[in-house]
């Protein structure tokens, strides 16, 4: 593990905006370059306890864009983000999990085992120093930071208390692009309409999303999730 000034992780000074919530070094384990300018970073989150219908829409959109060459970016959490994680493992993309513990901490316990693959061939991020444990105060902060690394955020499912919400909230201070799936906006929920009133975009299309980041390819086609 390393620790590693966030400014020289990026390849980049950050902005006034940044600065206010960024930590200024990282904990790192694998592959740095995968937060460096010329990879391009898109978060899939949402909700631990995700439907049926979320796990299969987050595997499809992963899936989709490690074909455009994109890196897929979650929090290591139970339900949308393990799905996210292993569904680009699984289609021979990359992928980087931003912790709410220590690097050298594990949870939730289930993912042992996906975490030291990430670790080894992939990246693992965390603000918080070796040994800490998880703690309810760190994830808001740990969501912070991963709207910071990423180029967009999309929200794939997520009730009115998810902590996904504070990732949302965080691009949209950044002028990140965020991403709300259709299915989300549908709901009977109140929170997707807010968003979408200060910038939140509704998601159909992955070619939608690639238009709003700096793309190393252009979509090979209209592939609805």
């Amino acid at each position: 593990m390393e620790l590693i000034p966030t400014v020289e992780l990026l390849g980049r000074q950050l902005n006034d905006v940044e600065r206010r919530y960024a930590p200024s070094e990282l904990w790192v384990r694998g592959a740095h370059s995968l937060l460096d300018p010329s990879s391009v970073r898109v978060s899939l989150v949402g909700s631990r306890k995700a439907s049926q219908e979320g796990l299969r829409r987050c595997r499809k959109l992963s899936k989709l864009l490690v074909a455009e060459g994109v890196v897929v970016v979650s929090g290591l959490a139970q339900g949308i983000d393990t799905a996210a994680h292993r569904a680009a493992i699984e289609s021979g993309g990359r992928t980087v999990a931003v912790v709410g513990t220590g690097v050298d901490r594990v949870y939730p316990s289930a993912n042992r085992l996906l975490q030291e693959e990430i670790a080894t061939d992939h990246l693992l991020v965390s603000q918080f120093p070796p040994g800490a444990p998880p703690n309810k105060r760190h994830f808001p902060q740990r969501n912070r930071t991963m709207a910071l690394l990423s180029d967009a955020t999309v929200i794939i499912e997520a009730g009115e208390t998810s902590g996904s919400l504070h990732q949302g909230w965080e691009a949209l201070r950044l002028a990140r692009p965020l991403f709300l799936l259709r299915s989300v906006v549908l709901s009977d929920l109140g929170w997707p309409e807010k968003m979408m009133g200060y910038g939140a975009r509704v998601l159909d299309d992955v070619g939608e999303l690639l238009d709003w980041v700096p793309s190393p390819a252009a979509p090979s086609a209209a592939l609805a999730i």
